[in-house]
């Protein structure tokens, strides 16, 4: 029972994990960076510059929104690239995890026998894994480029400086409930060892059982009974009183007959 309680718990994280990561691909306001002031006793101007992986885009205070598309796919700044990539492999493994540890876990009844549901669940726990490292190097590859642009002494002043927008935020605990839900799936597979006649957990319980068995029965079988041995006794007082009354040597060969 707190096997497939475990297994549940572990795939309502990664799930939220991947529906975290999900959503920040369609977010704005991955990077962010505010101009303006006061331009007047009357009215209070200011300007917001943000991109997200798909465009860059400028708003103001009268809510007009300009924004520019990303141009051609090979035109596109390389760590926009890599960040890219690597979320996309990132879902792409998360998808056929989800798949995975559904099939293995013990509270569905499809996957065969518990051997091979254990054996889907490992590909599915190390699937969840990948993935979820892969989203997290996305993040944090995104959010060095942001930091050591705008922490750089030797970066031109007239260069926007940006801050960390929302999504990433929302990314790392994504990546993070992910790699938890692969490690809560990881826990349930470690067998127990424990004695079992004498035998470890590992030994099949037929097994087990059959020696048991057997050995009782060995027992049993071969065991002299306390009838056999009194009557063994009285036999062989009887039969040294007739030879004591007698007076005849008896042979040994007669004696064990």
């Amino acid at each position: 029972m707190r096997k497939s309680l475990i297994q549940v718990f572990g795939f309502l994280i990664s799930t939220f994990g991947w529906l975290f990561v999900s959503c920040t691909l369609a977010m704005d306001y991955w990077r962010v960076f505010y101009v303006g002031g006061k331009g007047g006793s009357w009215m209070i101007k200011g300007t917001w510059y943000w991109s997200n992986l798909w465009k860059d885009c400028v708003v103001d205070t009268s809510s007009v929104t300009n924004c520019r598309d990303y141009d051609a796919l090979w035109a596109v700044t390389p760590y926009v690239q890599g960040v890219r990539g690597l979320l996309l492999i990132g879902m792409s493994l998360g998808l056929v995890a989800a798949v995975l540890c559904f099939i293995g876990m013990d509270c569905t009844y499809i996957g065969g026998s518990e051997k091979n549901k254990d054996r889907i669940l490992v590909f599915g726990a190390a699937s969840h894994f990948v993935g979820g490292v892969s989203a997290l190097a996305a993040y944090c590859l995104y959010t060095n480029r942001v930091v050591s642009t705008a922490l750089s002494p030797t970066v031109d002043r007239s260069i926007m400086r940006y801050g960390l927008g929302t999504p990433i935020f929302f990314g790392l605990i994504g990546s993070f409930f992910i790699i938890l839900g692969s490690v809560l799936y990881a826990v349930t597979i470690i067998p127990t060892r424990k004695l079992v006649f004498g035998r470890t957990a590992d030994t099949p319980p037929s097994y087990a059982r059959r020696t048991a068995s057997k050995a009782l029965y060995t027992s049993a079988y071969y065991a002299p009974s306390r009838q056999s041995v009194l009557l063994s006794q009285s036999s062989g007082s009887r039969i040294s009183r007739m030879s004591q009354a007698s007076g005849e040597k008896i042979s040994p060969r007669d004696t064990f007959v």
